[in-house]
């Protein structure tokens, strides 16, 4: 599926492209969802507006329990909107407290953060803005710009308040493109050198869809480009990284099928690319806008957001992979995020439209239990603590007022 035939949700005057919804189909491991036993759905916070709207990135959480967070919208400035936001939700006593860490300005230093952040190896944050960066971009959200990479680092001095903003520093502008531009929904990933590496959407003009990287050096930080889809692509997913440094990530379609499940390999000089799976529509779903997650035997898991919206495994077999559908949601919509795995490998996720959250266990297939209803468009996935608490994002929903909507809320389910 083309960008072309993609739609453009209004939420709050920002526009969210979603694929259009397709009709259910015939798939493997049909298995009817169970009620959640003893699952507790709690709203940690409700945006309005100042402190942020519209959050779409999946979660981070360090060692503390704290997390980390972005919201598309809110802040200031952008019109009334609001450029976007992070934020930090910090566990207290019986209840979380919400501290704004920066608020996008519509200038150079970006706007409209989509994606989530990163804990970096030196504990600052790290992330990317979709628009924004003064580039040579239009894009259809509005501002300008093509995107940014950028760092958000705590005050060097103790701060005696909870307001104390973190500084930022971009540390890449896109310029559209062959270089790439529009960061899309998946947090950027470190190797164990402390490269960080992520992926642009493009477009079906002029600007490419990339997967890049960001290297390190006394002198800043230096951009090379991994590999281009060119602007036949859709790349909304980041990549995550195997121990041998190769990539893994999905296109939501291009080529001759329905999307993709790819990986880059270091090759000398440069990288190869590899198509592990095409996506044909013929039961195996489409559109794989998550990217994919490893489970402990290196197995790949991902998500499909149309035809009703699949989960889907890849293992690796004789130089090959081998696809199974391990699950049919039979929804209006599936995901936009990829799963969650836990130790077990149990896989969790996130359903758009009904909005629910989800997990999968092994029973004589996959077992279906739905974990909670979620308020309207849940677009970020699932983050999981050591003692099997969710933690999730939904773009509606909660008290809030943003433009003629409601402005999101951070949420918990316990078992």
């Amino acid at each position: 599926m083309k960008r072309s035939e993609l739609t453009s949700n209004g939420i709050g005057g920002i526009d969210l492209w979603i694929t259009v919804a397709a009709t259910a189909i015939a798939t493997l491991l049909i298995v009817a969802a169970t009620p959640a036993h003893a699952q507790t759905y709690t709203v940690l916070h409700t945006f309005n507006g100042s402190d942020g709207a519209f959050p779409y990135g999946t979660l981070t959480m360090d060692r503390a329990g704290n997390l980390y967070g972005t919201t598309y919208g809110g802040g200031s400035g952008c019109n009334g909107y609001g450029c976007g936001t992070v934020f930090k939700l910090t566990h207290k006593n019986s209840g979380w407290i919400l501290t704004p860490l920066y608020k996008f300005q519509a200038g150079d230093d970006g706007e409209f953060p989509t994606a989530g952040v990163t804990l970096g190896p030196d504990g600052s944050l790290y992330g990317t803005t979709n628009v924004g960066g003064g580039g040579p971009c239009a894009p259809p959200t509005g501002g300008l710009g093509c995107g940014t990479v950028f760092n958000l680092r705590p005050p060097a001095t103790a701060c005696n308040t909870a307001l104390c903003p973190w500084t930022e520093t971009v540390l890449y502008r896109f310029t559209g493109g062959s270089d790439g531009a529009y960061p899309g929904y998946g947090n950027l990933v470190f190797d164990q050198a402390g490269n960080v590496y992520g992926t642009t959407e493009g477009d079906e003009d002029k600007n490419a869809a990339v997967v890049f990287e960001l290297a390190h050096s006394k002198s800043g930080w230096t951009k090379s480009l991994v590999y281009s889809f060119g602007t036949a692509a859709f790349v909304g997913s980041g990549v995550i990284l195997d121990t041998a440094v190769n990539l893994y990530g999905t296109t939501g379609d291009g080529g001759s099928g329905y999307g993709s499940v790819y990986e880059m390999t270091p090759s000398g000089s440069g990288w190869t690319e590899s198509t592990l799976y095409t996506f044909h529509n013929n039961g195996d779903g489409y559109d794989p806008l998550g990217g994919v997650a490893f489970d402990q035997k290196g197995n790949l898991y991902g998500t499909t957001f149309n035809d009703g919206g699949r989960v889907f495994e890849l293992r690796p077999s004789n130089g090959s992979w081998i696809y199974s559908s391990l699950h049919y949601f039979g929804g209006y919509e599936g995901s936009y995020s990829g799963p969650t795995l836990d130790a077990a490998g149990n896989v969790y996720g996130t359903l758009s439209e009904p909005g629910t959250a989800f997990e999968l266990t092994r029973s004589n297939g996959w077992l279906e239990t739905d974990l909670s209803s979620l308020p309207v468009l849940p677009v970020g996935g699932v983050t999981l603590d050591a003692n099997g608490n969710i933690y999730g994002t939904a773009s509606l929903g909660g008290s809030g007022h943003c433009d003629g909507n409601q402005c999101g809320v951070v949420f918990e389910i316990t078992p």
